[in-house]
This record gives structure tokens, C-alpha cells and sequence, in this order.
């Protein structure tokens, strides 16, 4: 793919899809094509607002559009597999929000189906585009705070809320855990991969539903995360990697960090902060612009975003809910969650 437009559809019609396309506008190179929504009001309203020509009723539309270069589907957790699975199928390349999908088999599931097409995929995991998320990751993986011992990191919102909302709706893979929970462990991840054993422990709600839930992952290499997730109390949001030489902490929305400070044994501490020019600390650009250019590079997947790694948080989010007990309608039991 050359220098044109990047031509995107947008499936789903959610604040987080509008969020993603207020960012795109402003992106050079990226045009938004097509938006498409089970209720055709909500498509026209959508394409209104945005500038956008094309409002499908269907996603099947969409996904037969030739004039889409990827498809952003930004559904809740629940209907990931179906509507990525349908675009790639259709041969679009796919941005798919995160939670990934519900659980580890839908996302290996969507990774076969990526392979089999030969179309790019990618998780939506914005935290890991940012750039000053990316240059913590540089500093611990050249050994700045020596080898990593323990990682904390939370993500809790106030709520409260309603029984209906989408947020305790099992149906729509409601709860803490896949809609904030993937933060703190896509963070750990980040740091240090795969972990070999998953404790937790959670408060549900009367839908079965995780209000908020409390995960120790452990490493063989000695290596600790304490991370928490609440739809019952604003947590700082904060989060924190020690290593045997020093430690990072970073303030408030740690997944979209403005700064974060370096302390070093017998050094003065070191404040590294986000360039004004990178846009707005909760800018969606930097993940489009990497999906943009790994497209024209002709990638299938993103190294900042590698599907191995999105495939390894699946399986840690489905070891925590088996620990928990909670299972959404329609979930068998997964042998890797009972194994692991």
C-alpha cells in the first residue's frame, strides 16, 4: 500500500468509536470511508456528525465494502469475534478494540482467521502506542532499574452503576476485569511477558459480574504484579515497576501517562514528560497512525502491538475469571483456564 489515504470503516457507533474517529480527522493520510451500525439511525447520525458518505445498517456491508482498507470495530467485548471474524473473512484488515475478544479460544480464533486471509490484525491496545509508554519500555528493557521484581498497577471508575448498564451486563462481557483489568495486566505484560502462575480473588456483582477483582501474577524469574480493577470506586490509577537497581512510578492514567519518574539508587531522580507535540494524553492517533504504518509497509500484525502478546493477555484474563467464577452466557469451560 502506498502513500494514499488509509481508507477506514468504522464499525460500531459507541463513544469509543466516536473518540476514535475525532482522532482520525485529524490525522494527514486517513480518511474515514464507511460507518456501519445494527441500527441504521445510529449509522446516519454517525456519519453525519463525521463528514463520513457512506452509513451502512448492517455490518455485513461494511465488511463487503471494497473501498475499505481496515475496519476499526469498536463493539463491545462480546460481539469482537463476530465482527472482526466477519470483516476479516471479507478480507479487511481489522483494528479490534480491547478486551480482544471474551476469552483466549475467540482470540486464537481471530488470529487463525488473520493467517488464513492474509490480513493484518491487530488489538486495540492503545497504552502500548504511546509513546511515553514506549520509552518506559525502552529504559527497563536497557536494564535502567536493573531486573524487574514487582509491577503494580489499578484501574478502578466510581460508578456507581445501574444493573443495565453495559458495564454489568454479562451478556455484553460486562465487569471490571475485561473492560478495566486489561490495562494493569497489558501493562505487566508489557514488562514481563506471560506469567507462569495467576492468584485472584474478586467481589461479584447479583449478575455475576465482577465489581472489582484483585490479581497477583507471578513469574519464575522472582518477579511479582499486584493489579487491581473496580467498577465500584475510583482508584489513583497509578502504577509502579521496581527493579533491583530503582524503580518508575507513574501518577494518575498510567496508560496515557503525561510523565513518570525514574529513581535510581544514590542518583537524583530523573522526570521524563510527554511532548506537547504527541497531541493530547488521551489521543487515540498514536495506535491508528501504527496501524497506518503497518499497512503501507505491507506487516501483518503491529511489533508494538503483536498478537502472541494480545493472545498471552487473553489467556491471563481467562485464568483470572476462572479464578473468580465469572463466565459469560454461551462460555464453555476452557481447558487452558482450568490448566492454567
Amino acid at each position: 500500500m502506498g502513500q494514499h489515504s488509509v481508507r477506514w470503516g468504522i464499525l460500531a457507533t459507541g463513544g469509543i468509536a466516536a473518540a476514535f474517529a475525532a482522532d482520525l480527522v485529524d490525522l494527514p493520510d486517513a480518511e474515514i470511508v464507511a460507518v456501519a451500525s445494527r441500527r441504521r439511525e445510529s449509522a446516519e447520525a454517525f456519519a453525519e456528525r463525521f463528514g463520513v458518505t457512506r452509513a451502512y445498517g448492517d455490518w455485513e456491508s461494511l465488511a463487503a465494502d471494497p473501498d475499505i482498507d481496515v475496519v476499526y470495530v469498536a463493539t463491545p467485548h462480546a460481539a469482537h469475534r463476530a465482527a472482526a471474524g466477519l470483516c476479516l473473512t471479507a478480507g479487511r484488515n481489522v483494528l479490534c478494540e480491547k478486551a480482544f475478544t471474551l476469552n483466549a479460544r475467540e482470540a486464537g480464533e481471530l488470529v487463525a482467521l488473520a493467517k488464513e486471509h492474509d490480513r493484518f490484525l491487530m488489538e486495540a491496545m492503545w497504552m502500548y502506542c504511546n509513546p511515553l509508554v514506549r520509552r518506559l519500555k525502552a529504559l527497563v528493557d536497557d536494564g535502567a532499574i536493573g531486573e524487574v521484581r514487582t509491577v503494580q498497577a489499578d484501574f478502578g471508575l466510581a460508578g456507581p452503576f445501574p444493573a443495565a448498564h453495559r458495564l454489568r451486563d454479562p451478556e455484553l462481557g460486562g465487569g471490571s476485569l475485561l473492560d478495566l483489568g486489561v490495562y494493569p495486566v497489558s501493562f505487566a505484560q508489557l514488562l514481563l511477558g506471560e506469567p507462569d502462575a495467576v492468584a485472584a480473588s474478586a467481589v461479584l456483582s447479583p449478575e455475576g459480574v465482577d465489581l472489582q477483582t484483585g490479581a497477583l501474577l507471578s513469574w519464575e524469574s522472582g518477579a511479582l504484579a499486584s493489579l487491581h480493577c473496580s467498577i465500584a470506586g475510583g482508584t489513583g490509577t497509578t502504577a509502579s515497576v521496581t527493579g533491583s537497581l530503582g524503580r518508575i512510578d507513574i501518577p494518575a492514567g498510567f496508560f496515557h501517562p503525561e510523565r513518570f519518574v525514574l529513581h535510581r539508587d544514590g542518583r537524583d531522580s530523573e522526570e521524563f514528560t510527554a511532548d506537547p507535540a504527541d497531541g493530547p494524553r488521551t489521543s487515540l492517533r498514536h495506535e491508528a497512525a501504527e496501524v497506518m504504518r503497518a499497512l503501507r509497509a505491507g506487516e501483518r500484525e503491529s511489533p508494538l502491538v503483536p498478537l502472541d502478546g494480545s493472545l498471552a493477555v487473553m489467556r491471563t484474563l481467562d485464568a483470572i475469571r476462572e479464578r473468580i467464577g465469572v463466565r459469560y452466557p454461551g462460555e464453555a469451560v476452557t481447558a487452558a483456564a482450568v490448566a492454567g
